[in-house]
């Protein structure tokens, strides 16, 4: 019988973020530069196996014009180890297609996530925070620990008391981490990334989007050129 890998490890080609509490790994792709030239193209009749100077200046035009259907063509799964709250602003990109760990079917590997640094509210946008020399690092983040182990606490009860796992998991934290499978094409990463590696994304869910140009950036070097990473 063929032996199964625990989907909680890293693959071999990832970057860790959150301070190696999460991970992403690059799984698979299909297609390269050379696709996108092609799929440009594809009205000539003509098929190119290596990119010379005229395709790399075509890229360049399709990327700046926002002729996206070509870069389309290119495809990546990644593998994200993430706390839920990154998981939830990350699935509102419905572009992507997603399969998560399911807490219905497994209760191992239960972790969650501490931040290595707290943050304090912005007062200028509700939705932003900053960095922070009012609170205390290490007190709040021990009440947050103390928080994980009584929410664990709690579900392991649930559990011994009978209840199902898929109920029982509703007194698990935000912060818990989860991965999931998630696939998108260039054109929407680019857009993802667009709008997650920026000043006004969370910090968290920016390390990840960061990670993935570090990842991508090999097979798309001239892409990468274009779009200033």
């Amino acid at each position: 019988m063929a032996s199964s890998e625990n989907v909680n490890v890293p693959p071999p080609n990832h970057v860790m973020v959150l301070d190696g509490q999460g991970w992403i790994g690059l799984v698979d792709q299909m297609g390269t530069e050379t696709t996108v030239v092609n799929a440009a193209r594809v009205s000539f009749g003509k098929l190119k196996k290596e990119m010379d100077q005229r395709d790399v200046v075509l890229v360049k035009y399709l990327i700046e014009n926002h002729h996206t259907s070509p870069l389309e063509h290119v495809v990546f799964t990644f593998l994200v180890h993430c706390p839920l709250f990154v998981r939830s602003q990350w699935h509102r990109h419905r572009t992507w297609s997603y399969n998560e760990i399911s807490r219905r079917y497994t209760q191992e590997d239960l972790e969650f996530f501490v931040p290595a640094e707290l943050r304090e509210q912005s007062e200028s946008d509700r939705q932003a925070s900053k960095a922070s020399d009012k609170i205390d690092q290490e007190a709040c983040k021990a009440i947050i620990r103390e928080q994980n182990a009584a929410a664990f606490a709690a579900y392991e009860k649930l559990l011994d008391a009978g209840v199902c796992r898929e109920q029982a998991r509703g007194v698990l934290p935000q912060n818990m981490m989860t991965t999931f499978w998630g696939t998108v094409d260039l054109g929407n990463l680019i857009k993802f990334l667009e709008l997650r590696d920026s000043p006004h994304a969370q910090v968290e869910i920016r390390e990840y989007a960061t990670a993935i140009k570090q990842l991508i950036k090999p097979s798309l070097p001239h892409v990468a050129e274009v779009l200033g990473w």
